[in-house]
Order: C-alpha cells, then sequence, then structure tokens
C-alpha cells in the first residue's frame, strides 16, 4: 500500500489523504479527501479502467488499453461547500487525467460530470498518431443521490463517447459527507438491483415461446484478448450465439467478430472480458479462481438493444461453467450451451479460453470438454461392468443348484 500525502496553500483549507491500494500493478483506488478540520469530506473507492482508439498517420486505427495506471496523484481534489462543487480530480501516467465534478442541492447531492483527458504526444503510449495533444473527452452524468446515503455499484458501468470508452465497477462514493462520517446507508444502483435469489448454475428450462425467431446458421468464430501493459493477460476464441425470451417471443443473435469491439481488464483473483457493438451494449464473461488452483467462468453480465426498441438486461454472478486448472485453457469444439437465466442462453462453438497465466501470447495445453463426458461415462462403464459380473455370478449359482437338486432326483 502506498500512501500520498499532499498539503495545498493553507487557504484551501483541506488535507488531502490519498491511498493506492496495490501500489503500482492495480485499478483499485481510495480516497479520503479531509477538510481542514481532519474531518472527511469525499470518499471514494472504485476501479476503473479505459479503452482509446485512435487514427495513425498510416490511416489505420489502433486500440490503448489503459488498467495499469502506475503512481497516481490526486492533486486538485476539492471538498466543496453549498456555493461550490466538490471535485475528484486524478492523474496518472503521461498526460492522463480524470474528473469528476458534484454538485450539492440538498436533500441531494449529483454526479454532475466525468471528464477523461489523455495526451496523445506521448509517442510509447500513442505512437504514429495523427492528431498530437490533449485529447479531453467530457460526458454528463446528473445522477442525484441522498445527502445521508453513499453510492454502490458493483456491477460494470460504460461510458462510451468520441472513440473512448470507460469502465467502472465496486465503486462507492460519496460528496459532502455530513458531519465527517462516511454513511453506511447505501444508494444502490440499478445494475446492482438483480433478483435477491441467485440463479441455480445448472441448465434451466427455457419457457416455450409463443413465436419463434428464424434459426440462425453457426456463428463466425472470434478471437479476443485483454492486456495488462505489454503483455496478454487473457485469451478467448469462440463463435457466439445468443437466445433470448422477451415477452414469450424467442429471438436468436449472432455475434459478428468483424464488428464487435472488445476490452476487459486481469487481476489476480478475476478476469473480466467485456464485448461491445452496437447491438449489443455490453457483454461480460468474468472468470475467477477456485481452491487456488483451477479457474471457471463465474459471472455474465448483458445489456442488448432489441428490434423493438427496448433493451433486454440480465445479470448472474453464481455460473460454474468452463473449469480448468490454472495454467491451461479450456477448450469444447462442439456446441455448449451456458444457461444465464431461464430467458437467457449462450450457444458457443469453437470454443478456448484462457483467463490467467498467459504466457508469451499464446494458449497453454488444454483441457478437452471431451474429459468431462468421459469422467461421465467412467462410472456408467464400471457399473455397467459390475452389474455384468452380478448377472454371470446369478446365473451360475443357479445352474449349479439346478444339477445339485437334480442329482438327488437321480439318487
Amino acid at each position: 500500500m502506498m500512501c500520498l500525502r499532499l498539503s495545498p496553500a493553507p487557504s484551501l483549507g483541506l488535507v488531502l489523504l490519498a491511498l493506492v491500494l496495490g501500489a503500482v500493478r492495480s485499478s483499485v483506488l481510495e480516497l479520503n479527501l479531509r477538510d481542514s478540520e481532519n474531518a472527511t469530506c469525499l470518499y471514494a473507492k472504485w476501479q476503473m479502467n479505459f479503452t482509446i482508439r485512435y487514427e495513425t498517420t498510416n490511416k489505420t486505427y489502433k486500440t490503448v488499453n489503459k488498467s495499469d495506471f502506475g503512481p497516481v496523484t490526486y492533486g486538485g481534489s476539492i471538498c466543496g461547500n453549498d456555493q461550490n462543487g466538490s471535485k475528484i480530480v486524478v492523474q496518472f501516467g503521461s498526460g492522463f487525467s480524470w474528473i469528476v465534478n458534484f454538485t450539492k442541492k440538498a436533500p441531494n447531492y449529483s454526479i454532475d460530470s466525468i471528464s477523461f483527458s489523455y495526451n496523445t504526444m506521448d509517442n510509447t503510449t500513442f505512437p504514429d498518431a495523427v492528431y498530437r495533444g490533449i485529447v479531453t473527452v467530457p460526458y454528463p452524468v446528473a445522477f442525484s443521490i441522498p445527502l445521508d446515503e453513499i453510492f454502490r455499484c458493483n456491477s460494470f458501468l460504460t461510458l462510451e463517447k468520441s472513440n473512448v470508452v470507460q469502465h467502472y465497477w465496486d465503486v462507492l462514493v460519496q460528496a459532502f459527507v455530513q458531519n465527517g462520517t462516511v454513511s453506511k446507508n447505501e444508494f444502490v444502483c440499478e445494475e446492482d438491483k438483480g433478483p435477491t435469489t441467485p440463479v441455480p448454475s445448472i441448465h434451466t428450462t427455457v419457457p416455450a415461446p409463443t413465436t419463434t425467431s428464424t434459426p440462425k446458421e453457426k456463428p463466425a468464430v472470434g478471437k479476443y484478448w485483454v492486456t495488462n501493459g505489454n503483455s496478454t493477460c487473457l485469451l478467448a476464441t469462440m463463435g457466439l450465439q445468443l437466445n433470448i425470451i422477451q415477452d414469450k417471443v424467442a429471438t436468436v443473435i449472432n455475434i459478428n467478430p468483424n464488428t464487435t469491439d472488445f476490452t476487459g481488464s486481469c487481476h489476480p483473483q478475476t478476469a473480466h472480458l467485456r464485448l461491445y457493438s452496437s447491438i449489443i451494449k455490453y457483454l461480460d464473461f468474468v472468470f475467477a479462481v477456485k481452491n487456488e488452483n483451477r479457474f471457471y467462468l463465474k459471472e455474465v453480465n448483458a445489456s442488448i438493444n432489441m428490434v423493438n426498441g427496448s433493451v433486454f438486461s440480465i445479470a448472474n454472478n453464481n455460473l460454474s461453467y468452463w473449469d480448468a486448472p490454472l495454467g491451461s485453457s479450456y477448450m469444447c469444439n462442439k456446441e455448449q450451451t451456458v444457461s444465464v437465466s431461464g430467458t437467457f442462453q449462450i450457444n458457443t462453438f469453437d470454443l478456448r479460453v484462457q483467463p490467467f497465466s498467459v504466457t508469451k501470447g499464446k494458449y497453454s495445453t488444454a483441457q478437452d470438454c471431451s474429459a468431462d463426458d468421459d469422467n461421465f461415462l467412467v462410472p456408467i462403464a464400471v457399473g455397467a461392468a459390475l452389474a455384468g459380473v452380478l448377472i454371470l455370478v446369478l446365473l451360475a449359482y443357479f445352474i449349479g443348484l439346478k444339477r445339485h437338486h437334480a442329482g438327488y432326483e437321480q439318487f
């Protein structure tokens, strides 16, 4: 843990305490801003990453993923009051900055806007960029929260504008903290308000629809990856077919890799791959480590624009698919089904994933899903063999008994 103490001029009337958890290699940030009386006035803890798409001098486009922030500073962050807004300012890397503005209007405070800036003069991060200079992407939010509550959102949130995609998750924030004490009352985001009962990980029966869409052909196989710094930390190759039931109408969507963008993040115990397009607002695959020696698909979150103008959203963090040892990949060439809920299933084709321990950007030895079938067939085969032996023993017994009885009659 690294602790940075910044002492602004006395006229500012505050002491800034900034904690960067995990120091250099983590996107988990925590800020505890204190006023001149050493009372907490603003508290925030969150994770985030950014994907920037920029044009190069040879008229192609490159993508920069920013999740490794390195040393972080918070200069310019202010507590605010009834007249002046509160602000979180984060600076990192070569010319990156991220600013959140808050205003207070009793009985609420508002997250007014978020802005993100980057500097394409940095040749290391933005090689061959056409435009050279600072680019600022403002994003209006205008989201109100009661003054005595802390905003919480563990789900993945996405802001997309001007070739920049911003991702946030595990967010806790309270501006204009009352009496120096961070509230224990939570204002929970809509994305976190899922079913109170976890969806079971077993395959569920899909309700019969009244009408169905035209069956789709096998989807094209896409290749996706996530980088951490200069290294690839997650690999995925798969064809994806989404099966949705909304208002008793079934819809089948094949994901086209050529029109689908992707991003994600890697951490010691979790890894996240997000796909998005004009149709798919987001499709998240969240992997986790279990028992310190295996990984599995733990969570799927999706938000999809439907043809009738509505948005279909679903989340399930209680899944158990694609289980394999750490240091290996999981592979399944046959069609598989991931049942996220009774109304949303994902059919996968030619699947191979490795969310941890990727070496030199290549897949490790694969555990094939056919091994699961073999493990299922072994007890059946053993049981059948034992049953056969039992039948032979019984037949031998009855034949022997019959011969013995016939000998007595002859005597």
